[in-house]
């Protein structure tokens, strides 16, 4: 579970440093559990311009507080210690993504968001008091402009500690290793094929766990959307959206490699068949993690019933 700081949660409600300490206290509470169950709760660095207090902003506000050693803390977790998920956002600005009639868009309840509807359970951490005293946030990804059904998705809130400890006690641990990211993967998307040695690439990286995250969301579209058939084996209005949502568009998560690379890396495109020793697969297709330029390569007719193998995770295979 991803834990995110909601920035919104910060709106001018403090009327003097006494109550913006104890909530700033509290939250800084909230970080230090998550972090005891290897957690980490991510805040963006446009926090310290937050303004907590109608004439001060978040980074005046704290340098206010009397005690030196929650003025360090906070300041070293909000200018250096992170992490930061704007710097590894999943979301784009120009999605418009609301929340009670409120765009939410480039915000942490955005992001939150957005990463649940793509199979990383995401949650929020918020302050109190203020205008976000309420569980779950519900958040709408409006697609309709572009022809798509819209959609939508609840994130839970975290507002006390005791609470959030005994969620975070019943939350499996993250993926810390690619031999984690090997073992899960296989455990959980029951409907792919993985070939024995689909990670081998990897082993030789430093293991980064939002890249594993990713790997993880690839995974959970392929899943979804081989299982997004009726009856008579015709793609559901769901398929459709998986479709529309992840392959198509500038910012599709998966494409075809071009018609120069499938000549020039033909060889290295070409993988041994899970299934059958004496057969090999032409995997073009794949899926893209931007973070260290890796990709997810796979083979599947697109066609209901029929096998997806799972036969690569590792660098980009075309780079030069």
């Amino acid at each position: 579970m991803e834990l995110f700081a909601n920035d919104l949660s910060i709106h001018e409600q403090f009327h003097d440093i006494a109550s913006f300490q104890a909530a700033l206290e509290q939250l800084m509470i909230m970080r230090g559990t998550a972090r005891r169950f290897a957690r980490e709760l991510h805040c963006h660095r446009a926090m310290l311009n937050c303004n907590p207090i109608q004439t001060m902003s978040m980074q005046q506000a704290i340098a206010n507080i009397p005690v030196e050693s929650q003025r360090r803390s906070a300041m070293a977790w909000l200018t250096r210690g992170g992490p930061f998920w704007d710097e590894i956002r999943q979301h784009g600005g120009d999605d418009w993504l609301e929340c009670r009639g409120k765009i939410v868009t480039d915000t942490a309840v955005g992001e939150a968001a957005y990463r649940t509807m793509h199979g990383v359970e995401s949650s929020l951490v918020s302050v109190r008091p203020s205008e976000w005293e309420f569980s779950p946030v519900e958040v709408t990804w409006v697609l309709s402009d572009e022809g798509l059904e819209d959609r939508q998705t609840s994130v839970d809130n975290w507002l006390d500690v005791a609470k959030l400890e005994i969620r975070l006690q019943a939350t499996a641990p993250p993926i810390q290793s690619w031999d984690e990211l090997h073992d899960v993967s296989t455990r959980s998307f029951l409907s792919l094929t993985f070939s024995n040695d689909w990670i081998e690439p990897l082993r030789g990286i430093p293991f980064a766990k939002n890249s594993a995250d990713r790997f993880m969301a690839l995974l959970n579209v392929l899943e979804l959307l081989t299982q997004a058939f009726d009856n008579n084996g015709r793609r559901t209005l769901k398929g459709h959206r998986l479709y529309q949502t992840y392959f198509t568009g500038d910012r599709a998560w998966f494409t075809d490699s071009s018609e120069s690379e499938k000549h020039e890396f033909r060889n290295e495109l070409t993988f041994r068949h899970p299934d059958d020793a004496g057969m090999s697969l032409f995997c073009t297709w794949h899926g893209k993690v931007s973070r260290l330029t890796l990709r997810l390569h796979y083979s599947w007719s697109g066609r209901a019933g029929d096998p997806a193998f799972i036969v690569y995770a590792g660098p980009k295979i075309s780079r030069r």
